[in-house]
């Protein structure tokens, strides 16, 4: 009895200390004095953004927010998580300065949310761009079928399974599905059109999907200076006309959203173990439907 009670104390001290700091992410308290708030996006951009649109709105309409430090390094991800984050930055964008560093990449919906800031910075080797949306169908039809195993759909269109993955591709579906394609691509390369003041027809002529390097975008208009987190924050004093270096800075975000099966250090003990590769797919879990992301 002893020994099963200490186990039972054992496993829920484990459950307690992987649960420690689960929550919601939520607005950091935004004091009583003019400040630069700070939004950091990283890996791969989720559909499901509303605390952090909900945080730019609520720092958008604080009189105390006098600007946003957006630093970005992620390959992208959702569209509609993009489009979302792009819609809530054009908004605050429209009424403060926002300012973008870019770290290793900024790319794909990281560059659509990037786009409506005033002023973008990118290091040299900041792999950004990636204008393209990508939708990824799997075929398992042939595989069933070898096995001897038959999928019959019944449906109320022709082209309502054709994003089954047991349904055979027909011409009409593929036709189908990349309209929708084009739509999604059209609309972000619109967004990088308005926000980059370009025309649509130079936009396009850049939007291949493939990715550039910092020093390639500045020359292409893609980013506007090269530079780290600091010549960002040295452009939103300027613009702020801010004198003082010590202006403070402070988390638009406190806290982290995780997951009972987070823990310090989860994510590069599962690219050790299992790879590059594996833990990306392990990120990208969630994404439904079309992504914009770059893939390497």
């Amino acid at each position: 009895m002893f020994w099963r009670i200490g186990a039972l104390v054992a496993v829920f001290t484990a459950i307690a200390v992987c649960m420690a700091g689960y929550g919601r992410p939520a607005a950091a308290g935004f004091g009583h004095r003019p400040h630069i708030v700070r939004l950091v996006i990283t890996g791969i951009v989720q559909n499901d953004v509303s605390d952090t649109v909900r945080a730019l709105k609520q720092a958008q309409i604080s009189p105390d927010v006098t600007g946003l430090l957006l630093v970005v390094d992620s390959p992208g991800g959702g569209v509609t998580g993009g489009e979302r984050l792009h819609e809530a930055v054009r908004r605050f964008a429209a009424v403060k300065p926002v300012a973008v560093s870019m770290g290793d990449m900024g790319a794909s919906a990281a560059y659509m949310l990037s786009v409506p800031a005033q002023h973008i910075v990118a290091l040299p080797s900041t792999l950004t761009g990636s204008i393209g949306v990508i939708f990824q169908r799997p075929d398992v039809s042939v595989g069933l079928g070898r096995l001897g195993i038959g999928m019959d759909a019944i449906t109320s269109g022709p082209m309502k399974d054709q994003t089954d993955p047991t349904s055979t591709l027909t011409p009409e579906g593929r036709q189908m599905l990349q309209g929708l394609v084009n739509d999604l691509f059209g609309q972000f390369v619109s967004m990088v059109a308005t926000g980059r003041h370009m025309s649509e027809e130079k936009v396009r002529s850049l939007a291949d999907g493939r990715a550039y390097t910092g020093k390639q975008a500045i020359a292409l208009g893609l980013v506007d200076e090269l530079g780290d987190e600091d010549a960002a924050r040295l452009w939103l004093r300027k613009q702020l006309k801010i004198g003082n270096a010590s202006y403070p800075v402070l988390p638009l975000i406190s806290g982290h959203t995780r997951s009972w099966f987070w823990w310090p250090g989860k994510k590069a003990l599962l690219k050790g173990l299992l790879g590059e590769s594996f833990s990306s797919a392990i990120d990208r879990e969630g994404l439904d439907g079309a992504i914009a992301i770059l893939q390497l």
